[in-house]
């Protein structure tokens, strides 16, 4: 199982909670020392993205909230928080499964994660990995026929 494939278990966890079916992996030396998936919805905190609980977990497991020498595997392109967050925790690597055409904020939308002024190094690795893209379809189309449903 390669780390990518962590996190998109991590994004049908999330998925199976009613969670926006997003999960986050880093992974320092080959070796996975944090994973998560978005909790937005079951803790009711704006913050809870797979991406920020990664981080904290990470930072927990390291002792210190300098991430250097760490990559992060996520499904899908990180918001502008999570992608600052990315940035001040000093992650080295994203490598990202798909674009997020609505909040991206790296490259898609609005781009952080290469900007100078921000002083932001990060090598960024673009995944495209259809099924990153279609765990989102999915629990949108679900989510969809089921607030029609409410309305009938």
């Amino acid at each position: 199982m390669n780390f990518l494939d962590i996190a998109k278990e991590e994004a049908r966890i999330a998925m199976s909670k009613g969670e926006v079916p997003i999960g986050a992996v880093i992974v320092k030396d080959d070796i996975v020392i944090s994973k998560a998936h978005n909790l937005k919805e079951t803790l009711k905190d704006a913050t809870a993205h797979a991406e920020i609980l990664a981080i904290r977990k990470a930072a927990k497991f390291l002792g210190d909230w300098r991430l250097k020498g760490t990559e992060m595997y996520v499904t899908l392109e990180p918001c502008s928080m999570c992608a600052s967050a990315i940035i001040q925790s000093r992650i080295s690597k994203l490598h990202i499964g798909t674009f997020n055409k609505d909040m991206g904020a790296c490259g898609s939308v609005i781009n952080l994660i290469d900007d100078r002024q921000l002083e932001s190094f990060l090598n960024v690795n673009w995944l495209y990995d259809e099924e990153c893209s279609n765990l989102l379809m999915k629990f949108f189309s679900l989510k969809r026929k089921i607030n029609k449903n409410k309305l009938l």
